[in-house]
């Protein structure tokens, strides 16, 4: 994008160019003027400024003065217009890069948001709610500076590139999301990102099954398709109603009073470390209840016993209301 807004500044100061020497050329020969008396006659002609002449045309500089208005006038309202724009946004990217380069200094297990259409806000909206730091990736110029105003931070580019993701810390991201609305977009995204962070957790959107298998083998965590959960969320709808609704009750992003979350080992305080669920009586406690347990090993057991015990690299599934579990996890 940078690099075609150029092109039309140079394109613009060419016509410029080539206006004025035309301008120049024809004053000194026809009215056998100086070239300063030459430069100063295009200048107000083209500009249609109006200061007075340096003496009375002739017929013949007359003539190719009309025709140097007719000529020069959209020519160059054009050029001024695309040099002037130019110079505008370039001082807004530069405004905008100073504010952002300060914050980004700074980002730490933050998520990378590639592509801003229905789904990239829709995540946005979800991360702002759960107060998790995260950046936008987009090319849409017009979009990005709709959002000007809101505390969305944004890098404007292509999040396929090296330097785009490098930009937006992907080296100390947590997690990118990938919700471009073309596959081989996603896919690129996903490359790029594991080669520059291999540990980073890569969440990413796919239109078909086929897509899905190659962002697997690229090193995606996990494929979303929006298309297929969307049509899935419908069909449930007419055979298990109440069981969605029930569940449309719980929430994962801390609008419902009741909400389920995920707590790493480390995140508990030190008096649950190594003490089994029963020990640790959670639900005595605060009121919350422990529905969910993650093995070291990645296995998940739901509704575990109550000598299940809390060790390192596991997670435990509480669902409670948020300042219930809250209460157990400590940072918070």
């Amino acid at each position: 994008m940078k690099n075609t807004n150029l092109q039309k500044v140079l394109w613009a100061l060419a016509i410029l160019g080539a206006i004025t020497t035309i301008g120049v050329i024809g004053f000194m020969l026809i009215e056998e003027d100086t070239f300063l008396d030459a430069l100063y006659l295009t200048v107000i002609t083209i500009s249609t400024v109006g200061f007075g002449l340096p003496h009375e045309l002739t017929g013949g500089g007359k003539i190719f003065t009309i025709f140097l208005i007719i000529f020069s006038f959209g020519n160059y309202a054009y050029a001024i217009s695309i040099i002037t724009s130019y110079l505008i946004e370039l001082q807004i990217n530069n405004v905008m890069g100073v504010r952002y380069s300060k914050r980004r200094n700074n980002m730490k297990d933050h998520v990378i948001i590639c592509g801003f259409g229905r789904n990239g806000q829709t995540v946005a909206n979800e991360l702002r709610v759960r107060k998790q730091p995260f950046v936008v990736i987009d090319q849409n110029h017009e979009l990005i500076m709709n959002y000007s105003g809101d505390p969305v931070k944004f890098i404007e580019g292509d999040a396929t590139e090296d330097e785009v993701l490098e930009k937006a810390g992907v080296q100390s991201a947590k997690s990118i999301i990938s919700s471009m609305p073309v596959d081989a977009d996603n896919l690129f995204v996903v490359l790029t990102a594991r080669s520059l962070n291999p540990k980073i957790t890569i969440v990413s959107r796919a239109s078909n099954a086929s897509a899905e298998r190659k962002l697997h083998v690229a090193g995606v965590d996990h494929v979303v398709m929006p298309e297929g959960v969307g049509g899935a969320h419908m069909a449930k709808l007419v055979t298990r109603a109440d069981v969605l609704e029930f569940l449309d009750h719980l929430s994962i992003t801390g609008k419902s009073e009741t909400i389920i979350e995920a707590i790493d080992y480390s995140e508990l305080p030190v008096e649950f470390h190594n003490k089994t669920i029963m020990e640790m009586a959670v639900r005595q406690v605060v009121g919350a209840n422990i529905v969910g347990f993650k093995t070291p090993e990645g296995e998940f057991i739901i509704n575990p016993s109550p000598d299940t015990k809390i060790v390192p690299q596991s997670k435990i599934f509480i669902l409670g209301t948020p300042k219930q579990i809250e209460k157990i996890q400590i940072n918070k």
